[in-house]
């Protein structure tokens, strides 16, 4: 009696595990928000700026734009970025781009001709051979060796955008549209933003009544919709996705600067501000940030297979393999003004140069003869090639504050479904057999373990 007595005066607090988790879980989210709340800023404008405050697209509550959104729980900021004043940062784009010619861009001279895939297939040796460009007369291949099927109004439009061009890409339905925020008043009279898109995202579209089939053109919001027909391209829709992304330069014939932003990613920053900031100001060819946590382009392959981001370990373990054998070192100080082998490649900002554009055809050479995961064959193009492209990796914490991230659809079957399923891979797939003797020297320099 006396213990049932006990048991009964004892604090409900403490009669319940679950209770108390979820306090201390609860204390420890407030206090993570306060002390984000004292924390630096990544973001700092010279001067007032008055964005566009009207939405530029209502969308019906079907189409789910803002699912799943991701949280940032970066706090600090190590490197913060600057912006100028708006106006006057319009008015130097502009004016860049009006003085500025294509005479530099025709030295690079592109390999003509139809073959049996869009990029070429070409072997390893053959795609090195592109890497010294001392050459200019020599012509490099970058893609197109088959027809990119869009409409010739669509083709026109890209011709005519002579400026800054924004560029995203949805094949498969894999994510939705969503609208910039942050534009400057002028801004979306004076720069283009071109959405690629397939059938399927093309049927979802109608499907949410976005756009209507008896349409030529198709526009939602900030964005011009272009279909491609993907029946002669790629049975991978992210290979497909690849072709806007690293060759835009060759879709955009006339643009001096271009912005690249996945699908999955809603830009809040004003493009025009970025460009200055992150190309212009810093006097670079691209504008990449850092990936979160790899520096060591091995890191992101064991983190490729590890989490089945590719099933074919085999083919992923042959294009380390390949590279290991062809000089790729793991990132040390003797690489700077590089500062990391492993980008965020989600978003990436171009001035158009002869050597971005080189830069651009060599790492889409590579993503088609392995793969659509151009992380891995980053630092190997970039360190390899001549001559050297330029490139401003800013910070995680920035990158967080000049978009935001959201979940890709939910898929359930699709084309992906019927693929062949692998055991989750371990870094061991990379240290065994004859793998182990042709980056062996890779590991240990990675792992410090060398001593010679």
């Amino acid at each position: 009696m006396g213990k049932a007595v006990a048991s009964l005066t004892r604090p409900l607090i403490l009669q319940s595990k679950l209770l108390c988790f979820s306090l201390f879980y609860l204390f420890a989210a407030l206090f993570l928000v306060f002390y984000s709340s004292l924390s630096s800023h990544c973001l700092f404008r010279s001067s007032p700026f008055d964005p566009i405050q009207a939405p530029l697209f209502s969308y019906p509550s079907s189409y789910g734009e803002h699912k799943y959104a991701l949280p940032t729980l970066r706090s600090s900021c190590s490197s913060p970025a600057s912006f100028s004043d708006y106006t006057w940062v319009l008015k130097e784009i502009q004016e860049f781009c009006k003085n500025s010619s294509h005479k530099e861009d025709s030295t690079l001279r592109y390999m003509q001709g139809n073959l049996d895939s869009f990029g070429g297939s070409f072997s390893t040796e053959k795609r090195i051979s592109y890497f010294n460009h001392e050459n200019h007369q020599m012509e490099v291949p970058c893609g197109f060796f088959k027809n990119f099927p869009i409409s010739d109004s669509d083709r026109m439009a890209m011709e005519s955008c002579n400026g800054v061009v924004v560029v995203s890409a949805i094949f498969g339905d894999h994510d939705k549209i969503r609208q910039p925020k942050g534009l400057g008043s002028q801004t979306l009279d004076n720069l283009c933003f071109f959405m690629f898109v397939d059938d399927i995202t093309l049927k979802g579209l109608e499907k949410h009544n976005l756009i209507s089939r008896n349409s030529r053109e198709y526009k939602i919001g900030a964005w011009r919709i272009v279909k491609v027909s993907t029946e002669n391209l790629y049975d991978n829709p992210a290979m497909n996705g690849v072709i806007p992304k690293h060759l835009v330069h060759r879709l955009f014939t006339n643009s001096k600067f271009s912005i690249w932003i996945d699908a999955k990613l809603q830009l809040v920053v004003d493009p025009f501000l970025l460009i200055h900031s992150f190309i212009v100001v810093k006097n670079v060819d691209m504008a990449i940030s850092k990936h979160p946590f790899f520096v060591h382009t091995m890191e992101e392959a064991m983190a490729t297979a590890r989490w089945k981001k590719l099933w074919d370990i085999g083919a992923l373990r042959d294009q380390m393999e390949t590279y290991c054998e062809n000089g790729m070192q793991p990132w040390s100080s003797k690489k700077l003004p590089y500062t990391s082998d492993v980008p965020d490649t989600a978003l990436i900002l171009r001035k158009h140069t002869m050597t971005t554009n080189l830069y651009s055809c060599l790492l889409f050479n590579e993503l088609e003869a392995f793969n659509h995961r151009d992380q891995l064959a980053f630092a190997f193009v970039r360190d390899q090639m001549n001559p050297k492209v330029t490139i401003n990796m800013f910070e995680v914490e920035v990158f967080e504050k000049i978009v935001l991230e959201y979940r890709h659809n939910l898929k359930h079957g699709g084309p992906t479904s019927s693929l062949p399923k692998t055991k989750r891979a371990s870094p061991e797939v990379f240290i065994n057999g004859s793998y182990h003797s042709k980056c062996q020297r890779y590991l240990l320099d990675m792992w410090g373990e060398s001593h010679d």
